[in-house]
């Protein structure tokens, strides 16, 4: 048995016993009372909705909710896939043999590369995105291809996510040390000031760095990263920059498991780690945004925004195979050297304009964005040895059985140009209490696909379609918005793996269309509580592979793939110092040949409580309980998954230094130290991640 300790750092265990424990003088409790405030967690009913702008969630006709940067400070996660665990409607996952989360929303995938940043795809770091730069994680349930134009990496269907760079608000100094798991150190730092003689220059800078080895044995992780951010707003004109650089470093991560055996393994040791010591993933990016927005007049808007990112990743990527589920007997798989570069632009442009003709209004959004994208990326694929899920040999990395394209100087692979323009008007019906919104997007793909061997042109297309969307948002009652949705969606073609044992490894398909139907509701209650609930069907083509004569087996598209269900969000204050976030989601994934796609669980539900202690001056107490149910692990629904709960709890205690207040978190995440198949999301073959071990969080904040 592996017994594993915990420890608490001193500077946690040092200000908890110095902290006062009774009650403080009038400036002081004023302090405290004003920071526990500050520091409740909340999600915001609303966001970035693409072209339509920044509206409130009971004025649209989708879901939409954000998840504010007080949920990262309280929370620690490490990732952005940790934040939006907090969303019952999105699962995270990993995408390939590497550190890459995808997200699983309405059964579809949700690519790192097709999250966006302030509005812009191509923008955010591919694979892993710390959280610490952003102030805002808003999410978008089903499609956005009228929204935000096609994702430039294929995937998106089932929601979106879009991140919103820090901008300086009130004026702030805030310094923060944390810890993570076993030895994982850290601290951040967050400065903002406006200035002017109307405050109407802002600057916001801020930063993080930390490493060590988090709950899962020998998994070590280093972030390291820095933002800034100017902005100008000046009334009718308004102007920002911002800019950011991101490093991350993930050392013998522990592994997604393929199942080449007919059976689910037992889940090993929640911290077991079955990677080999010289896996690592190293991510380096440079990005940001230029935005400029005008008023021509109180009601007509124009504006434009532009971004750039460079990536650099390189890193040996490992898995593991098993071919016995009693025993653990495995296959490495083909552990790889990938080298991977990548230069994106993105620009868009636009006006809003609002008008009336007699009792009905109008809001028109006519524009257009482009997207440019070069990877250039090789690979070495090394060959296979045997090794064991439970009690895993590190072996030396092997001699290369395949490679491709040029490892020293990678060469490019896939250039990208989308292109699109949009035009929509909303009506305003009885004084806006019915809004109806018709609009299209004219969508253009043009993807070329080189040759790993000499760079020679592989595969092209340029396909292009007009998509369109209708939205209705009824207001009968005072705080009631009913609304429905029809929207289709032009997604880049999938990418074959590359696999030597397939007729097409590394082939881009065809772009494919999608449909989704939507209907909802959203209500305040009190108006403090903000209950979503939607019901939608969404289909598209299927992919997999099949048989293709002599040429044996290719990826293609088969069948269609339907994914139905229904989602509720709530979140809001219940009574005073009580708040919630929470929700559950019912999903049916499933294939014209009646079996189920793999990896969607049938049910998932999340309730995250805080609860500030009115007996005890700036105590908050936290807890969440996520619960995600079965699903196949497999295409021909032979295996399944269990359902798996896990029960996370925390505390906050703010105290007043002076006239500085301190704030103190300590959490347990999965506090029974569950032992479960987080997920069985695969693209391509059945393959299980396990889900996170006990850990302890703990970090210390001070405003000044």
């Amino acid at each position: 048995m592996n017994y594993r300790r915990a420890y608490l750092p001193a500077f946690v265990i040092a200000a908890a016993l110095a902290s006062p424990a009774v009650a403080q003088q009038d400036d002081e409790g004023s302090i405290i009372v004003t920071a526990q405030r500050d520091n409740a967690t909340q999600v915001i009913n609303g966001g970035e909705a693409g072209v339509l702008g920044n509206q409130p969630a009971e004025d649209l006709p989708f879901a939409i909710r954000s998840f504010d940067e007080t949920l990262i400070y309280n929370q620690q996660p490490l990732t952005i896939g940790d934040v939006l665990e907090n969303d019952p409607t999105v699962r995270t996952t990993y995408g390939f043999g590497n550190a890459a989360e995808q997200f699983v929303i309405r059964g579809f995938s949700l690519f790192g590369d097709d999250v966006g940043v302030n509005g812009l795809y191509g923008i955010a770091p591919r694979q892993l995105i710390a959280p610490e730069l952003f102030e805002q994680v808003q999410v978008l349930n089903g499609s956005s291809a009228f929204l935000n134009g096609a994702a430039p990496g294929g995937s998106g269907i089932g929601g979106s996510v879009n991140l919103q760079l820090k901008r300086a608000g009130e004026d702030r100094n805030r310094a923060t040390a944390t810890f993570v798991g076993d030895s994982h150190f850290g601290g951040s730092f967050d400065v903002s000031r406006r200035f002017g003689d109307s405050r109407e220059w802002g600057v916001r800078v801020n930063g993080a760095y930390r490493d060590g080895e988090v709950s899962i044995d020998r998994e070590d992780r280093r972030a390291q990263v820095l933002g800034g951010a100017l902005d100008y707003d000046g009334g009718t004109l308004r102007a920002a920059l911002d800019l950011a650089y991101q490093e991350v470093r993930v050392d013998s991560l522990r592994p997604k498991v393929t199942l080449l055996a007919n059976a689910i393994p037992e889940v090993p040791e929640t911290g077991a780690n079955y990677a080999q010591d010289y896996t690592f993933t190293e991510l380096t990016d440079i990005f940001g945004t230029f935005t400029l927005e005008y008023d021509l007049s109180p009601d007509v808007l124009v504006y434009a925004k532009a971004g750039a990112r460079r990536g650099d990743e390189e890193g040996i990527y490992g898995g593991i195979q098993v071919t016995d589920a009693a025993t653990g007997e495995a296959s490495s798989g083909f552990h790889s050297f990938i080298p991977y570069e990548q230069n994106n632009e993105a620009v868009e442009a636009g006006l809003r304009a609002g008008l009336a003709t007699g009792p009905v209004s109008h809001t028109l959004n006519l524009g257009g964005n482009l997207i440019w994208q070069q990877d250039r990326t090789a690979y070495d694929f090394f060959s296979p040895f045997a090794t064991n899920l439970y009690d895993p040999e590190q072996v030396a990395p092997q001699p290369t059985a395949f490679a491709g394209g040029d490892l020293d100087d990678p060469f490019p692979i896939t250039e990208r140009k989308l292109a699109s323009a949009f035009l929509s008007d909303t009506i305003g019906l009885w004084d806006e209490r019915v809004l109806l919104t018709a609009g299209a997007r004219l969508q253009s793909i043009d993807i070329e696909r080189f040759s790993y061997f000499g760079g020679g042109l592989d595969t092209a297309y340029d396909e292009e379609a007009i998509t369109p969307v209708v939205g209705l948002v009824v207001k009968p009652v005072e705080g009631l918005s009913l609304y429905a949705n029809y929207i289709e969606a032009l997604q880049e073609g999938a990418v074959a793996p590359l696999d030597p044992a397939i007729a097409n490894p590394g082939e881009v398909l065809a772009p494919r269309m999608s449909t989704q139907y939507e209907i909802g509701g959203k209500f305040y209650f009190d108006p403090a509580i903000f209950v979503t609930l939607a019901f939608y069907r969404i289909e598209r083509p299927g992919e997999g592979f099949e048989a293709s004569g002599a040429d044996g087996t290719r990826f293609a598209y088969v069948g269609e793939q339907r994914n139905q269900g229904a989602e509720l969000t709530l979140n809001g204050e219940l009574a005073p110092g009580l708040r919630l976030i929470a929700g559950f989601a019912f999903a049916d994934a499933e294939f014209d040949s009646g079996l189920d796609a793999p990896g969607v669980p049938d049910f998932a539900a999340n309730a995250n409580v805080e609860w500030d202690l009115p007996f005890v001056p700036g105590l908050t107490l936290n807890g969440r309980v996520t619960h995600t149910g079965e699903q196949e692990a497999n295409a021909a629904n032979t295996l399944q998954l269990d359902s798996w709960t896990v029960l996370d709890l925390g505390a906050r205690y703010v105290f007043a230094a002076g006239d500085a207040p301190v704030t103190l978190r300590l959490s347990l995440d999965n506090v029974t130290d569950e032992a479960y198949w987080a997920s069985a999301f695969d693209a391509f073959n059945p393959a299980l991640l396990q889900g996170t071990p006990r850990t302890v969080k703990a970090s210390a904040s001070i405003a000044f």
